[in-house]
């Protein structure tokens, strides 16, 4: 891939990053695109795996099911959310995905802005209330 910023990004341009959560695909990023204010990833979420409860400081996030399950938490409130749902997380709001079901979820994460002076996230997991919130949180 060229280092000039692409328009149009197909999969074979996607920046695959291998999380413990399973793996991401940015597809919109300010190392792909001349995007500041967007950034969108692909996260494929294994049965039994969660993005355990966390903060964005800076930034503001939507969430896309676009296959299988999963319990999304915004602040203390949770959905079961599938294909063609959406969970909004405003700025510096705690939330957490778990994939507490038999099957993959896939979901797209848009984040704004694109590139932030500070930390992107922060973990709550290991704090109350969050520590307890799920005492079945997969490790």
């Amino acid at each position: 891939m060229s280092t000039e910023a692409l328009r149009f990004v197909s999969a074979e341009n996607a920046v695959i990053e291998e999380l413990p959560w399973g793996p991401h695909e940015w597809m919109v990023s300010s190392s792909l695109t001349e995007s500041t204010l967007l950034q969108m990833v692909r996260v494929t979420m294994p049965s039994g795996q969660a993005h355990r409860f966390h903060r964005h400081p800076l930034m503001e996030e939507f969430l896309y099911f676009v296959s299988g399950k999963a319990e999304q938490w915004v602040g203390e409130e949770s959905r079961i959310l599938g294909p063609g749902d959406v969970a909004h997380v405003p700025i510096d709001v705690v939330h957490g995905t778990y994939n507490v079901f038999d099957e993959p979820v896939v979901f797209l994460a848009v984040l704004s802005p694109a590139t932030v002076d500070g930390p992107a996230v922060v973990d709550m997991s290991e704090e109350e209330p969050w520590l307890n919130k799920r005492a079945e949180t997969p490790s």
